[in-house]
């Protein structure tokens, strides 16, 4: 059985398919020793340190579109658009908060400090703050106030976030990485959100525009993920991980949580057909 530091990048919805590649790694026979992870993967990687991590698979496959909708606490604030707490609230209910130091394996999740420009690395303390620093999107999500400074999604300096994870001397280093090569399918722009007008406006702005209409959310998701993508590249290089899993870039849009058995499984089918090389 082979010991495994994993390392889970940032990418929204994409995380899901983290999950599936927990599952293959462990059907495998690997023993995963320590985990780090950004923004969704964090969430994912914590849940997983704590032992609940199918608790929380089970729940987000049976969300729909609507009920993701309903998870996503708008503001009029102008530092971002959703608060981020309901969804965490109604995590809460059913998978209680732990202290990172208390969790089965060593864990880490990793926010970006605005003020400090650096990495800031929760090692302990509370999950759930933890968790919601580490994914807080600039512009979407407000940011979290933490020690007189203002943290936003790890994944803006640390989208894979290989000095984070605990080593030890007999362990490969596993990384999860959710900005692989593009599939390049054509969009479909004609897709809408009929739950009411403000909530298709706000998808709206956040979906992918053509060349002729970007728009402003696009315009700012297309430019930091232009240089999240490039400083993932560059870590993975620097690093040489033992294992690479890329899922690719396009695979789901930042909130498409409702499409959950299916990154779920692309995550798995990512997985085996790596590992198979490996072994």
């Amino acid at each position: 059985m082979k010991n495994v530091a994993l390392v889970l990048s940032s990418g929204g919805s994409k995380g899901l398919a983290h999950i599936g590649v927990i599952n293959v790694l462990e059907q495998k026979g690997f023993n995963i020793t320590s985990v780090s992870g950004s923004s969704i993967g964090a969430i994912v990687g914590g849940l997983y340190a704590m032992g609940q991590l199918q608790k929380y698979a089970h729940w987000v496959k049976t969300l729909n579109k609507m009920e993701v909708w309903g998870l996503l606490d708008f503001t009029l604030t102008s530092q971002g658009l959703i608060k981020g707490e309901t969804v965490f609230n109604k995590m809460k209910e059913f998978i209680p908060d732990m202290n990172i130091q208390e969790m089965k394996i060593p864990f880490s999740a990793v926010a970006s400090d605005l003020i400090n420009e650096e990495e800031v690395v929760f090692d302990k303390g509370s999950f759930y703050e933890a968790a919601r620093a580490s994914m807080a999107i600039p512009a979407l999500f407000t940011p979290v106030k933490y020690n007189n400074t203002i943290l936003v999604d790890g994944g803006i300096l640390s989208p894979v976030p290989i000095p984070f994870v605990k080593r030890s001397g007999n362990d490969i280093l596993v990384v999860v990485n959710l900005y692989g090569k593009k599939n390049r399918r054509k969009l479909d722009l004609r897709e809408k959100n009929k739950t009411n007008s403000f909530l298709s406006s706000v998808s709206s702005l956040m979906k992918t525009g053509d060349k002729q209409n970007i728009g402003y959310f696009s315009l700012l998701t297309h430019t930091s993920a232009t240089m999240i993508h490039k400083l993932a590249r560059l870590t993975i290089e620097k690093y040489n991980p033992d294992i690479v899993i890329n899922i690719p870039a396009d695979a789901a849009n930042t909130f498409d949580f409702f499409k959950a058995k299916e990154l779920i499984k692309l995550g798995e089918k990512a997985a085996v057909a790596q590992l198979s090389k490996y072994l």
